[in-house]
């Protein structure tokens, strides 16, 4: 079935602003499948052979006791109702808990469910993680929906925290028509799709809420056979995905790097950045339960200009451990029970909740992997760094947020000792380490303080989706210019350090720093700071404001494709921003596909890179994007 055309719908990116701009709805009742698709036929895991007494707990096809009351398993000789009744009951609990506390992990053992006369709808909330246990997607099949729809009055804008992986989605519509209309992930930061197989047709719009806003969504390793529409996305990343059908509509930035059926590179009309590979990457770890019935948790393999899905041909390559080889965390262990675990050779497997850290968890052994289910949450206490990573190659840190406290914190994820400490930063691009869905908050929920948020020092390290968010709203008394308060969101100092999917907002200065040589960047979303209380708080060095992206004067190497950057400075709307991007004007630093934004008649952004640009300029060019195609050694196209 075809796609309509391109579109674009300027207007604002945030949750507060309340300006209106539509997307009709009615264009996905077109793109809706016509007829319906067969759904896989049932199959059940296999059952487990008789093992060794010390094995009797994991090798049984059972849940693992350890994993916790917020960890969910269904199987699939489970009754429907029952299934539907506590996925329901617990999106309840969630779809208005954005700054609650409370964490799930929703596992869905191999098999199939619901079905053509009786679809299962997953509607995930707030701190929901919806997984598939098979080795591959091809191992669960749900017959109805896995939906994220935001909600009316903020449409997806505030649709965060919540990801869904490994299985497939055949799409079964229910009677409202909304939820598993077709297959809805209308999201915005914080929110992944990884590791999906959707048979019909994907939107990122919430076409049933209103208003249809979204902002910023993140798809890797999937397949959408039907096609996806962008919609009111404002910005989106999807790497390494089939998109089957293609892909329709976009608003400022859209990248797309190693993807199948992905529109041809064509910014800024429409704003699509497409690079035909993905330079590195390393897919999230995640758990499992083999032919045995035995829970696992799969390690994937590091790839250099890879196309495509992981699993297309087969297995993904990498390495299975079992889950005796971790230390099953959950909320209320102590620092030093955990650091005694890492110790002794144990991997970590953090089970939902919100953990106090006043020390830091101390990563030291090469290849150790640190796995978050639930979007578990580390909080910093007096001070400290929630969690450091010793000068060591080939560890994993994924599925975690971590919170700044009400003490200043120097950083809440450092990986790797800093420069001034002389550490040899080890670190190879066969077996780099790799960040995946983690996330960062100064505020929100509480008060928060911490100078950055994550500091790599790492050569050859990998971010993959990571969000690092001052908070522009929370509860009552946990934001403002001297309440919240945070320099820089990430410090990159290593080597060779990719990022695939950065987004970084609302820091105080620069919001990102990149020291380190042949650094790469591969999408990146950024809002400038909304608080500052005048121009006299918000300048440094002769500049108005500071950079969403700045590349230190001393690098001779860098490369970044598709970069936005919007200001909405709704506390003072005089505010000026001199530029969002500073780089060192040297022949080997280049620059792909730049965009600013005035939001709403508030802030000024005077340049887009470097003193060259037109100004985004809210009230002259409100919601218009201001592009720059390339700019490299002082020169700009």
């Amino acid at each position: 079935m075809s796609l309509p055309s391109p579109f674009t719908v300027p207007r604002s990116r945030r949750r507060r602003t309340g300006v209106a701009a539509a997307v009709c709805a009615v264009t996905l009742g077109v793109l809706a499948p016509t007829s319906a698709v067969a759904a896989p036929s049932p199959s059940s895991p296999s059952q487990a052979p008789a093992q060794a007494p010390t094995q009797a707990s994991q090798a049984r096809n059972q849940t693992p006791q350890e994993l916790g009351p917020n960890v969910v398993v269904f199987s699939p000789d489970m009754a429907q109702a029952d299934i539907q009744a506590r996925v329901d009951a617990i999106y309840a609990q969630q779809v208005d808990n954005e700054m609650g506390t409370q964490r799930y992990a929703l596992l869905f053992k191999p098999g199939t469910y619901g079905s053509e006369s009786n679809p299962l709808d997953v509607k995930v909330g707030y701190y929901t993680e919806v997984d598939g246990l098979g080795q591959d997607p091809s191992g669960v099949t749900i017959n109805g929906g896995v939906t994220a729809t935001g909600r009316n009055g903020s449409g997806a804008l505030d649709t965060f925290w919540r990801s869904v992986s490994n299985l497939t989605i055949h799409v079964v519509p229910t009677a409202d028509g909304c939820h598993t209309g077709n297959e809805m992930w209308a999201v915005s930061q914080a929110a992944p799709m990884r590791r999906v197989d959707v048979k019909e047709f994907t939107t990122f719009m919430p076409y049933c809420e209103s208003p249809n806003y979204a902002s910023g969504g993140f798809v890797a390793d999937s397949r959408l056979r039907g096609g996806a529409l962008n919609g009111s996305q404002q910005q989106f990343y999807v790497r390494n995905t089939d998109l089957g059908a293609g892909w329709s509509n976009g608003v400022w930035n859209q990248v797309f790097s190693g993807d199948v059926n992905a529109p041809a590179q064509s910014f800024p009309d429409p704003p699509y950045t497409t690079l035909t590979a993905t330079p590195v990457s390393r897919e999230k770890p995640y758990l499992y339960v083999d032919e045995a019935g035995a829970w696992r948790v799969f390690v994937p393999s590091a790839q250099t200009n890879s196309t495509g899905t992981t699993w297309a041909n087969g297995h993904t390559a990498g390495r299975s451990l079992p889950l005796s080889d971790f230390y099953v965390a959950r909320p209320g262990d102590s620092v030093a029970k955990i650091n005694s675990a890492l110790a002794q050779g144990k991997n970590l497997l953090v089970t939902p909740g919100v953990y106090d850290v006043a020390q830091s968890i101390a990563v030291k052994r090469a290849d150790t992997v640190v796995l978050g289910l639930g979007l578990a949450t580390f909080t910093a206490q007096n001070g400290a760094v929630p969690m450091t990573v010793a000068d060591v190659q080939g560890v994993d840190i994924a599925g975690l947020t971590f919170d700044a406290g009400t003490v200043n914190s120097p950083t809440l994820l450092r990986i790797g000792s800093g420069r001034q400490e002389g550490g040899k930063h080890q670190g190879t691009a066969a077996d780099p380490t790799a960040l995946q869905d983690v996330f960062f908050r100064i505020g929100g929920p509480h008060v928060g303080k911490a100078t950055t948020s994550l500091e790599v020092n790492s050569d050859h390290a990998i971010l993959d989706d990571v969000w690092a968010w001052r908070a522009d709203h929370g509860v009552p008394g946990s934001v403002g210019w001297t309440v919240n308060t945070a320099d820089t969101g990430v410090v990159v100092n290593g080597d060779d350090v990719t990022a695939t999917g950065l987004f970084v907002e609302h820091y105080q200065k620069d919001n990102v720093i990149w020291n380190g040589e042949r650094g790469r960047t591969v999408f990146f979303q950024n809002e400038l700071p909304y608080d500052a209380p005048d121009q006299a708080a918000w300048q440094h060095d002769g500049l108005n404001g500071w950079a969403a992206y700045k590349v230190a004067n001393t690098v001779r190497t860098h490369e970044a494709w598709g970069l936005g950057s919007y200001v909405y400075t709704n506390v003072n709307p005089s505010l000026h921003a001199t530029q969002s991007f500073e780089v060192p004007d040297a022949p080997g630093v280049i620059m792909h596909d730049l965009t600013t934004v005035s939001l709403n008649k508030a802030g000024t952004i005077d340049h887009v890179i470097n003193g060259q640009g037109t100004a985004a300029i809210g009230g002259v060019n409100d919601g218009q994007p201001q592009t720059i195609t390339t700019y490299t050694n002082g020169r700009a196209n």
